[in-house]
């Protein structure tokens, strides 16, 4: 078989209909789970107050655009740090010297290598490892809007009680 027809063959095994809604049903899949890694990161920008924003809410969501997303991953991971460096700072909390930086742009950098092409062992290693940065700049991100939630309820409280003192 010479490689003309290996190609037809393999363009053929492609095109067949479970092979494309199989990958399509995988690119759905993936962009889910991007738009719910956005919300978590739009929630904790919504608890910074605007002027300590170095990036908008829904700017975010940029994240889960294919392709663009390659270059976006690495701004949101320093607009955020930045973002949240200064909310910290004007909440006098004190906190790691760059919040989210460190997971943020490691998955930045594990995703763009997996958009290379590689070969297949190493593609798989890297969606593995892709998978398991995101997962972890999540963990991260959603950590720090537990934080910024608990010190909200905080002052709340303590805004109340001295409401009753007077």
């Amino acid at each position: 078989m010479n490689q003309e027809e290996l190609q037809e063959q393999l363009l053929k095994e492609f095109s067949k209909p479970e092979v494309m809604y199989t990958a399509i049903a995988v690119l759905v899949v993936h962009i889910v789970i991007w738009l719910f890694f956005a919300n978590t990161m739009r929630k904790t920008l919504k608890l910074i107050a605007t002027e300590n924003q170095c990036i908008k809410p829904n700017q975010v969501f940029g994240v889960a655009i294919p392709l663009f997303n390659i270059y976006w991953n690495f701004e949101v991971a320093r607009r955020l740090r930045d973002s949240l460096i200064n909310e910290f700072f004007d909440r006098k909390i004190a906190i790691d010297e760059a919040p989210t930086y460190k997971k943020g742009s490691l998955y930045g950098w594990v995703y763009l290598v997996k958009n290379l092409p590689l070969p297949a062992f190493i593609s798989v290693i890297a969606t593995v490892f892709q998978f398991v940065t995101l997962i972890n700049y999540w963990v991260e991100v959603n950590n720090y809007k537990r934080i910024l939630e608990q010190h909200n309820t905080f002052r709340s409280q303590e805004e109340l009680e001295k409401e009753h003192e007077d």
